[in-house]
């Protein structure tokens, strides 16, 4: 086995938690060779399954002086210019900003309205070795891992037992984790943060991206939803319109069909907009039946359609009389694209970020609105859908 005069590593990839020197069994290391510790590097030396010294960056020349612990390990003779057998475990403590968690597995979990359902999670963490003595001694001497994925599977083993754990305690309807994924971040944070300290691991941010149901799931809710969408006839009109628009739309593209096979051609952006907001309009409208001015009014009905969400923004935006109807059917047109988009099977969740940013871009006014519309429950369920997509995709 050859002795080893210079010991160093760097990782091309900037994804590699941990590298070992040598990658299989001990190397011999005579005092007097060269450690080269590069920045955010530390380096471990590890022997019979025990972390002894560790370097941080720097050149270093080994000696006695510099690895006692190491030293006294050994007898060497004559001064100590024998070789002696290691292994170096040198750790990347950079920062990992985008790691990946989810659920391999659907988790069953009683509901507060819709009895037991089954859902999945995703999301993403930041960690950085804040330990790295500690590291190697619990990841590699204790779990036996060497390789990135085995460690960010391991990771993510104890993220989703504590998600699991978590979920199980409140209590609440799947349909309301929607509005509450940054609490449920930060609640996670705090029990996973004292985990990961325990293996040399600093947990520097933890988000929930996603809580999805099962496509069984999926159909139950859809069918409850539609029941109640059906048993308002105006607003599953309402809402049958603003589909089949939204295909119309996506089939305009095609030759002599869609749109322009309406005779839309140049003018579909316009004929959109209007359309649209003549939909959105009579979504706003009061219903018939609903008391006259003066008399008490009953409760509202909750907002079950993409069209009804929408119905508050096209009022406010009606109401600006210092727009022109230009503008005003410009505002109404990405309104209408927006509710289109939302509407699909097949949401685009970049696509429907970028129109809601760009309404904001053009009429910051609407932000508020917009922010309230997109904690109605149709929406709501609109974006779990496309986030359950995008992380799947």
């Amino acid at each position: 086995m050859a002795v080893l005069q210079i010991v160093e590593w760097f990782d091309p990839t900037g994804r590699e938690m941990v590298h070992r020197v040598p990658e299989r069994g001990s190397g011999e290391f005579r005092f007097g060779s060269q450690l080269i510790v590069r920045e955010s590097q530390a380096a471990v030396f590890f022997r019979d399954g025990k972390a002894l010294d560790t370097f941080g960056p720097g050149r270093h020349t080994l000696t006695t002086a510099n690895i006692p612990l190491l030293a006294n390990l050994l007898s060497l003779p004559f001064g100590g210019a024998s070789p002696f057998k290691a292994e170096v475990y040198f750790v990347n403590l950079k920062q990992f900003t985008d790691l990946k968690w989810g659920t391999p597995q659907p988790i069953p979990l009683r509901d507060a309205e819709l009895g037991m359902v089954r859902l999945r999670a995703f999301g993403n963490y930041a960690i950085q070795v804040g330990d790295p003595g500690l590291f190697v001694n619990t990841i590699v001497g204790s779990q036996r891992l060497y390789e990135t994925n085995d460690i960010e599977g391991y990771l993510r083993g104890i993220v989703v037992s504590k998600l699991t754990d978590l979920l199980g305690t409140l209590g609440k309807s799947f349909l309301d984790l929607a509005a509450q994924f940054e609490e449920l971040g930060a609640a996670l944070k705090t029990r996973i943060r004292d985990d990961f300290a325990g293996l040399g691991v600093t947990l520097l941010g933890f988000y929930v991206q996603s809580i999805t149901p099962t496509e069984e799931t999926e159909k139950a809710i859809d069918e409850r939803a539609s029941m109640g969408a059906i048993g308002d006839m105006q607003a599953y009109l309402q809402f049958k319109a603003a589909r089949a628009l939204g295909e119309a739309a996506q089939a305009s593209g095609g030759e002599g069909g869609g749109l322009t096979g309406a005779g839309f051609g140049m003018g579909a952006g316009a004929g959109l907009g209007a359309m649209m907001a003549q939909i959105l309009g009579q979504a706003a409208q009061p219903r018939p039946g609903a008391p006259a001015g003066g008399a008490t009014p009953a409760a509202p009905r909750p907002v079950q359609t993409i069209v009804e969400a929408f119905a508050d923004v096209t009022r406010v935006v009606q109401g600006q009389i210092a727009l022109s109807e230009e503008q005003r059917t410009a505002i109404l047109q990405q309104l209408g694209a927006l509710a289109t988009e939302l509407s699909k099977p097949d949401a685009d969740l970049t696509k429907i970020k970028s129109q809601r940013q760009e309404i904001t871009d053009r009429s910051p006014w609407l932000a508020p609105e917009l922010e309230k519309l997109f904690k109605t429950a149709p929406v709501e369920r609109a974006m779990a859908d496309a986030a359950r997509r995008f992380m799947e995709g």
